[in-house]
């Protein structure tokens, strides 16, 4: 059985501040490192392979949590928000000419403006796990886990979602069945596990 643990990077600025970073290479703010550096893998994960994103987010949150350097993949980059890119959810919600929808409201079809649709990003993503071999951590971003545990729920981005990603998770897929365990495991602390 080939498992693939999912985990969200830790906070940016742009983050906190409620903007849309997509494919902004922003990188993790000083809180956010400080947090991480309390935390690991569980035992049972810390020898799985580890993959992020290249964005620098995602990469530093993988090396701080496993302590080793990531694989990096293309296919974990985040979603591409296109025009809406730096720009704040709560304003294009408030903007009835944006065009915004809640996540709820998207399908699998849903469009930024210049940029990609879940079912893009599900495209994107197909080869990679279908090239997962081995127990694997993907450190990546809260757009690439959605379409993942979409998939794995069998969710089509229509009414509220069966899943709420949180930080410091491991979100566990079995690429096998292409199922999702229905608990995260939260991470470890490094006083817990020393």
């Amino acid at each position: 059985m080939t498992r693939l643990a999912l985990l969200r990077h830790g906070h940016t600025h742009w983050n906190r501040a409620g903007q849309i970073q997509g494919r902004s290479d922003i990188p993790l703010d000083d809180d956010a490192r400080s947090e991480l550096s309390g935390y690991c893998l569980p035992h049972e994960w810390a020898q799985a392979d580890i993959w992020s994103s290249p964005l620098q987010r995602a990469n530093e949150t993988a090396q701080i949590v496993s302590g080793r350097s990531p694989q990096m993949s293309d296919a974990l980059t985040e979603m591409n928000w296109g025009d809406w890119e730096g720009q704040r959810g709560v304003d294009l919600i408030a903007d009835t000419t944006s065009g915004y929808k809640h996540i709820e409201d998207w399908g699998w079809d849903f469009r930024p403006p210049n940029g990609e649709s879940p079912a893009d990003v599900r495209d994107r993503l197909r080869p990679w796990l279908s090239a997962l071999q081995n127990d694997a951590v993907a450190v990546c971003h809260i757009g690439i886990m959605r379409v993942i545990l979409a998939q794995a729920w069998g969710w089509n981005f229509e009414g509220p979602a069966p899943f709420k990603i949180k930080r410091n998770r491991l979100y566990i897929v079995d690429m096998n069945t292409m199922t999702a365990d229905p608990d995260p495991i939260r991470l470890p602390t490094r006083e817990t596990l020393s």
